[in-house]
């Protein structure tokens, strides 16, 4: 059974720096395009940062061009997602999810593709 564990969410100030991880198990992770979502109460869950297993490539959403960044530990099952610059309207939380598909990193992180599996989220809040 495929399970994907959010962590390293919390709180930080304006300005700020968090390294989410994605811990990924029963599936394998070669095989996938892995991304990063992230939703805000009353909107639709945005795609940020993906990442296409056949050659690393990655892409990332306007929003997060800059000052996100996605990559990955194979040996640890692990992607993760470095966030700089992190300002209030940041504030959501932060999905990882996978779909079944080595390079599609584009139309994942669009919405053109849905992932298969999602984890449960965290919870990031930038406040001062």
């Amino acid at each position: 059974q495929a399970q994907l564990v959010e962590s390293g969410g919390g709180l930080v100030q304006p300005g700020g720096s968090l390294r989410l991880s994605c811990t990924i198990s029963g599936l394998i992770l070669d095989h996938y395009t892995i991304g990063w979502f992230r939703q805000v109460p009353g909107k639709e869950r945005e795609g940020l940062s993906c990442l296409s297993s056949s050659d690393d490539s990655t892409y990332s959403v306007n929003r997060a061009k800059g000052r996100f960044t996605i990559s990955r530990d194979n040996a640890k099952n692990l992607v993760y997602l470095e966030m700089n610059s992190l300002q209030a309207e940041d504030t959501a939380v932060y999905y990882c999810g996978a779909v079944l598909n080595r390079e599609i990193a584009h139309e994942l992180c669009l919405g053109y593709v849905p992932p298969q599996y999602w984890g449960q989220g965290t919870q990031v809040t930038v406040s001062s």
